[in-house]
């Protein structure tokens, strides 16, 4: 989140405090402030003022001349950031289509080759850390397809595009710093520091601060290395979900057949899958449901779409980034990597969805009608679900907490305050 700038010391302090509880990888994004794309800046001047206003707080972070010029000489904005600020797809793309590319065959393939090459450094990791090892592999799998693109951006400049941009506050300029303390501590070289348009590097893309806190030496050679070391970027990605609350022996969620009848117009709390079972409902494998933990029910395309039970691990691979198409996608990819079967569910592909303008139209309604879902951005995260669920309810439609159309058309019938 972002850090606010008193002094100049009292900068320091707050960047060691709290960048170091930012979330990880491309993802770690996730967690900060949702900002318009921003508008390249390409001037030489306003990248000079950028790049003196940065060292004064580099310097007074501890970071020397050398390392600063080493990191952002000759700086000059990458226009192609800022176009790629627009096409994050797991927030745009239906959830099918974007699970259709996700667990692709190639990509099945490729994570069965992974996991048998690596298994013994996974169970290592899954006892150590507790983290189910088809979840650290489903996110090895969707973050650089097992390592077969980790990015070839240069992380100083992606990072200083951003910064300079403004995009998401102070976010990426907080990184950029980051950045620079670890070369500056030798913690990585100069020509390692690549990774994706938004700065993440390695085969599990964590962001500067994220490796900071959360990455591990795994191997035991004295080096924490998410670049060239599999084993340190899994064990890194295992440690990161354990220290966001990952709960051993509890699995992320399973597909359910809700049984006929069962009522909508209600809240869904997290309840244990005993009290889910005693109520009908029923595994879609056929399987019997799981016996340890606490779920709550989802429809990620609505009620004519899969129905899941998901548990606070669910919510635990959202830190990692916030989508709920992301989170899906790591947890199925993992359950195909781990012999389980496809979504048995069909996807509603042939409804018609909202429209970007539709859903940010949506978002304005309920905001005026109170929810606090903070910027209109036409993205639907786990706020602006729960604000469609209770409007739902309130006008009688089924709460699955998915945008429709007829929730739209009654929100616009009726006079907002």
């Amino acid at each position: 989140m972002p850090v606010t700038k008193v002094t100049e010391r009292l900068f320091v302090s707050a960047l060691l405090t709290s960048l170091l509880l930012i979330t990880p990888g491309m993802p770690a994004q996730a967690t900060a402030p949702k900002a318009p794309a921003p508008k390249a800046q390409n001037s030489t001047a306003s990248s000079q003022a950028f790049l003196d206003g940065l060292w004064r707080d580099a310097r007074a972070a501890g970071i020397s001349r050398k390392t600063f010029d080493l990191a952002l000489s000759g700086f000059k904005p990458d226009p192609s950031i800022i176009a790629l600020t627009k096409k994050q797809s797991e927030f745009v793309r239906p959830i099918w289509s974007y699970l259709d590319n996700a667990i692709s065959e190639t990509r099945l393939a490729r994570g069965r080759s992974a996991g048998q090459q690596f298994a013994s450094e996974l169970a290592e990791i899954e006892r150590k850390y507790g983290v189910d090892r088809r979840i650290v592999l489903g996110i090895w799998g969707m973050e650089t397809n097992f390592g077969s693109y980790t990015g070839d951006k240069d992380v100083f400049r992606s990072l200083a595009t951003l910064a300079q941009a403004r995009y998401r506050d102070n976010f990426f300029r907080d990184e950029l710093l980051v950045a620079l303390k670890m070369l500056e501590d030798g913690l990585a070289n100069r020509t390692s520091m690549r990774g994706s348009w938004a700065g993440a590097m390695g085969h599990t893309q964590f962001m500067p601060s994220s490796f900071m806190k959360y990455a591990v030496d795994h191997d035991g050679d004295g080096v924490r290395d998410v670049w060239d070391t599999i084993p340190d970027a899994l064990a890194s990605t295992a440690n990161y979900l354990a220290s966001f609350g990952w709960q051993p022996g509890v699995p992320w969620g399973v597909e359910v057949n809700v049984p006929e009848g069962f009522g909508l117009a209600r809240a869904q709390p997290m309840q244990e899958f005993s009290v889910w079972a005693a109520a009908g409902f029923t595994r879609a494998n056929g399987s019997a449901l799981p016996r340890n933990g606490k779920a709550t029910l989802w429809y990620p395309a609505g009620v004519r779409g899969p129905a899941l039970l998901i548990t606070e691990n669910f919510r635990v691979i959202k830190r990692y980034n916030s989508s709920d198409a992301y989170a899906l996608g790591v947890a199925h990819l993992g359950d195909r990597l781990g012999q389980g079967g496809p979504i048995r569910a069909a996807w509603p592909r042939n409804d018609k969805r909202l429209s970007p303008a539709e859903v940010k139209d949506l978002q304005r309604r309920l905001i005026a009608l109170g929810h606090p879902l903070g910027k209109v951005d036409g993205r639907i995260g786990e706020i602006s679900r729960e604000a469609i669920r209770k409007e739902q309810i309130r006008v009688g439609l089924p709460a699955d907490g998915y945008p429709t159309l007829a929730l739209l058309t009654k929100l616009r019938q009726k006079k907002t305050p």
